[in-house]
């Protein structure tokens, strides 16, 4: 009996895994289409929403969107599911990542009901790591406060 609760997935870590993968899935899609091509044509993002960025097209936003917001959650929850430490820190800061790629894409680009979507999306991610069940299951121990 021991060995089948020490493997048995909690509801928050089924939880993380859908979100991560949600958001891997939906960053590796908007990544490609970015990287395919930089002048923003497949989205239907004129680069003219890049003015006062450091940025001249989006390639280099597709790059980041494509690895760091695409692959980086999906490698976490393969982490997740093999129940290793990492996937942890991993998770809290794909979560982190987001909330903070969401809000400079805000100043930068006209709102989209996306932006919304997947800022929620990345605040549940951080949200969900926090939690004592998804800390228990990686390994991970925060001290109680006091």
């Amino acid at each position: 009996m021991q060995t089948a609760d020490r493997t048995r997935r909690p509801v928050a870590v089924w939880t993380l895994l859908v979100l991560l993968i949600v958001q891997g899935v939906g960053a590796i899609g908007g990544g490609l289409s970015l990287t395919m091509a930089p002048d923003g044509s497949i989205m239907r993002m004129p680069t003219s929403f890049l003015e006062g960025s450091p940025f001249d097209d989006y390639l280099i936003p597709g790059l980041i969107l494509l690895l760091v917001l695409g692959v980086l959650p999906l490698a976490t929850a393969v982490g997740l599911w093999l129940r290793r430490r990492w996937a942890w820190y991993a998770a809290v800061t794909v979560g982190a990542g987001l909330i903070i790629w969401i809000l400079v894409q805000i100043t930068i680009i006209p709102y989209d009901i996306l932006q919304a979507v997947f800022g929620a999306v990345g605040v549940a991610i951080f949200v969900v790591s926090l939690l004592r069940p998804v800390r228990r299951f990686c390994g991970v121990f925060m001290p109680a406060s006091a």
